[in-house]
């Protein structure tokens, strides 16, 4: 994705990423929807935006879209952070003043009044399994009067259901977690571990962690979710 984003910014001839799930077929993902501007968001993301205040972390912040609205339309003090040094050199470029390449379970040293894990969010949490983990570092993170905006989807819409309504889940495991594949000009990364949940599984999880949790929007299966100490 971080390629993608950097062939697209210094127009290297980019080309669309394709997208699939252990669930779902190949999907396009037009590479200059990451470069949208806020008019060309969703409601969820929208809202999300309005609602950061103070020092903000833009966790998985991509090619820069949101730290840069936050930044210049509402004068924050914005960190963008993203595991892709391709995709933060085009932060950078695009004029995201602070812009790290890190892992967020590696990052420390500052604290924030607002974090943001926005385009399914809840997707680097990897598993259940880890959940706890990020939440646990993600409390560190926060200031405490601080807030974390994370977005998610309720998958259960994908799978196949009975006459009666019943679904048919997959044993073995939470249905919300899929392997990922990114396809790139015929290249494709290695699947990745992507968390898709519902909001009481969230819920149970981030007050288990400490957390107070709301629920803000709901978009169809999808919604956005406030966290706060």
């Amino acid at each position: 994705m971080g390629r993608a984003i950097w062939d697209y910014y210094h127009n290297e001839n980019p080309e669309d990423l394709q997208t699939e799930t252990s669930i779902s077929e190949l999907d396009e993902l037009p590479v200059d929807y990451l470069f949208r501007d806020f008019e060309e968001m969703n409601k969820i993301e929208q809202k999300a935006l309005q609602l950061s205040e103070g020092k903000v972390l833009d966790i998985g912040a991509g090619a820069g879209s949101h730290a840069l609205y936050l930044q210049n339309e509402k004068a924050l003090d914005v960190l963008a952070l993203d595991i892709s040094p391709k995709s933060i050199e085009v932060c950078q470029l695009r004029g995201v003043k602070k812009a790290i390449s890190n892992n967020i379970l590696d990052f420390s040293g500052e604290t924030f009044d607002t974090i943001i894990l926005l385009m399914n969010g809840t997707g680097i949490f990897e598993s259940l399994a880890k959940i706890d983990t990020y939440f646990q570092k993600l409390y560190t993170l926060l200031n405490e009067n601080g807030q974390i905006l994370i977005d998610s989807t309720d998958i259960l819409y994908m799978f196949d259901r009975d006459k009666d309504g019943g679904v048919y889940i997959p044993a073995g495991g939470y249905y919300g977690e899929l392997d990922y594949v990114v396809h790139y000009k015929g290249e494709s990364e290695e699947p990745i571990t992507w968390l898709y949940l519902d909001f009481n599984t969230l819920k149970n999880a981030a007050e288990n962690n400490g957390f107070k949790i709301e629920k803000v929007v709901k978009d169809e299966d999808s919604f956005l979710a406030k966290l706060t100490k």
